[in-house]
């Protein structure tokens, strides 16, 4: 089988081929959880909005990618991390019902650590085909998981098993305080911030 696109494509390089598609331009609502207390930012212009803690319900766009800022991680004080989001695909829910069913992106303290460490991970989120879905016990809203093995395409991985619809990239870049970057805020595309509340 041929892959048109792998996981260590750059980001944004998966949602411009999805620029032609009817999907480019949808908005998706994702909400971003990270550990209890951790604030999530998302960025506006050439910098990060206030943001908000344990959680952010944001709607954005298929095909851009956006930047985010972590912050107030529990016993780590002054870290911060700025990973990014690329939507792919979307969900259907039925009309008027969109907020209530978002796409779920949880940040783990572990993740966030071994980011901070140095390493770079690589998180492709998707719909699972319920015909293939293993059999993993949740507790609460934890989001499950599988990880690739070292050589795997997590992104190959994550077509296998379902519908992939969301790519996440943690660790690596921080901004220049000596310049706007803009290529490191990807233009900050639009998005919709929404209340808890909505």
């Amino acid at each position: 089988m041929h892959w048109h696109h792998a996981g260590a494509m750059p980001p944004g390089a998966i949602g411009r081929q999805h620029g032609q598609s009817p999907l480019s331009g949808d908005c998706q609502p994702v909400e971003i959880r990270a550990p209890q207390g951790a604030r999530i930012s998302p960025a506006a212009g050439s910098d990060f909005l206030a943001g908000q803690p344990d959680r952010l319900l944001i709607g954005l766009q298929i095909g851009p990618v956006y930047r985010f800022r972590i912050t107030e991680i529990a016993a780590h004080p002054g870290l911060e991390l700025f990973p990014t989001l690329e939507l792919i695909d979307r969900l259907h829910p039925p009309a008027g019902q969109e907020l209530r069913f978002p796409i779920p992106v949880e940040l783990t303290t572990e993740e966030l650590l071994l980011a901070a460490a140095g390493r770079f991970i690589t998180r492709v989120i998707y719909v699972e085909d319920p015909q293939l879905a293993p059999a993993i016990a949740r507790e609460g809203e934890t989001q499950p998981w599988i990880e690739a093995r070292p050589g795997d395409d997590p992104l190959v991985m994550a077509d296998h098993l379902g519908r992939p619809i969301a790519i996440l990239r943690l660790g690596s870049r921080v901004p220049d305080p000596q310049q706007a970057d803009a290529a490191f805020f990807y233009a900050a595309p639009p998005g919709i911030l929404y209340n808890q509340q909505d």
